[in-house]
């Protein structure tokens, strides 16, 4: 068991950069914009042999009122679930009102809080850092997250905190008492990588809340409230699911931002780490170019797809926005027939218990695997009902097919000239083995392989 880590202070101190230090990689979006974070974001995190989860939160705002309370309320739940809050501030700019305010809340809250200076390379925090005694939190320890200094002195501090944590674990149960038949690792698997996905304000996070059935990401009626790629951990009906809640993709040509820009590429990089990406639609909107895009860029890494139609509850003509979808992918996604499309309202909770079935449904049929004697026996029927083409009056012999791998299912088909083989017949193989192995929906790949004449020399 480890302790848990809230990173707190206003705005542009360095708690993302902090994050990313502790956590050895580039987790959160760091930028000089102020207020780059919103959501809260967990991770794990460690110094030397010293672990511990750690919570990078929204820089702290007084606003009572709008997306900046809403923020505050955010961050509020982090010090509320952490065990130790790390109170950053800026030791160069010195200590503002805000810091002030915001030192007088923490003093009055339960959590344990060190104070540590941000910022403290060089001569130029000096002046800074001696200000900070006057907050009345003790002694700062100063660090610069930037650069990697004052960990030693950051890890002395919080290692009491580990100690804790392990004198409470010698207090459960020996391993002993629990049933030897009961290991827990029958039909052990990772969690499921699911990534919501869109373009901005269709309602990705009030639908990450819904399932999550808390209020862990920041919703409103404003338009890309979601920066980062956030990642919860989440068991439905005892399969384990690492939810990832993502930024609204919005087209190249109107992405001028660098900030909007960093948001889309993190967004890029949690569907290549996905396994199933749920693409969510206004309903009243109907599948747009931009959700084609999206579409095709996730059919391309194949991922598994899923189209979920939100605001289910606003639409007038269902049987016509339901069938202008259809028919929208039946015309530009040809290649992957039988996508699951999902209606709900994630705002009122009514069929959203549909999503989560749809999700495993085609996760199994993204993990299918065919026998290669089934196979082949397949490839002879189709080969005899349907031959290969001829070329140079000769016609191409497929000799041997088996499935590489899944994830999704890929094949290799073998011929002594297989680059000889025109990619309309591939497409009928492909289709083929969607319809006769109900691979409906998920991506197919075929691979063609020479196969080596031993006599050719």
């Amino acid at each position: 068991m480890s302790f848990t880590l809230a990173i707190v202070g206003r705005p542009n101190v360095g708690k993302s950069t902090l994050f990313n230090r502790l956590a050895g990689k580039k987790l959160a979006i760091v930028d000089d914009t102020p207020g780059v974070t919103r959501d809260r974001r967990e991770g794990q995190g460690n110094i030397g042999d010293l672990a511990f989860t750690i919570v990078d939160t929204a820089g702290l705002e007084t606003a009572k009122e709008g997306l900046e309370s809403r923020m505050w309320a955010q961050s509020a739940q982090a010090l509320d679930e952490a065990d130790v809050a790390l109170f950053l501030i800026d030791a160069r700019t010195g200590i503002t009102p805000l810091d002030e305010h915001f030192a007088d809340v923490l003093r009055r809250h339960a959590v344990t809080v060190l104070l540590v200076a941000n910022k403290c390379e060089g001569h130029a925090a000096a002046a800074g850092l001696y200000e900070t005694y006057r907050l009345g939190l003790g002694e700062p320890i100063a660090i610069s997250a930037e650069h990697g200094e004052g960990m030693v002195d950051l890890y002395e501090a919080l290692l009491p905190y580990e100690n804790l944590h392990r004198d409470e674990e010698k207090e459960l149960p020996d391993s002993n008492d629990v049933d030897p038949l009961d290991d827990g690792l029958e039909d052990h698997v990772g969690p499921v990588q699911l990534a919501i996905v869109g373009r901005p304000n269709v309602g990705k996070s009030t639908l990450v809340n819904r399932l999550l059935d808390e209020d862990r990401m920041l919703t409103g009626p404003e338009a890309g409230i979601t920066r980062d790629s956030i990642a919860s951990e989440w068991t439905w009906q005892g399969r384990e699911v690492k939810l990832v809640d993502t930024a609204g993709l919005r087209k190249k040509a109107r992405i001028s931002e660098k900030l909007e820009s960093m948001s889309a590429s993190d967004t890029i990089r949690a569907i290549q780490y996905a396994q199933i990406v749920v693409l969510v639609l206004d309903a009243n909107e109907g599948l747009e170019k931009q959700d084609l895009t999206i579409a095709s860029k996730v059919i391309d890494e194949g991922r598994a797809l899923i189209i979920a139609m939100n605001k289910w509850d606003a639409v007038d003509d269902r049987a016509m926005a339901m069938k202008r979808v259809e028919d929208r992918l039946q015309t530009s996604l040809p290649q992957v027939r039988g996508i699951p499309v999902v209606t709900f309202s994630a705002l009122t909770g009514k069929g959203v218990n549909r999503l989560m079935p749809a999700v495993f449904g085609i996760y199994d049929t993204w993990n299918s695997r065919i026998a290669t004697g089934e196979l082949n026996r397949w490839l002879g029927y189709m080969t005899e009902g349907h031959p290969p083409p001829a070329v140079n009056g000769k016609r191409i012999r497929l000799r041997y097919m088996t499935q590489a791998k899944t994830r999704p299912p890929t094949f290799a088909i073998f011929s002594s000239r297989a680059d000889k083989l025109p990619a309309s017949y591939t497409r009928y193989l492909a289709n083929g083995l969607r319809d006769d192995f109900g691979l409906e929906g998920v991506p197919i790949r075929i691979f063609l392989r020479k196969g080596d004449n031993p006599y050719a020399k």
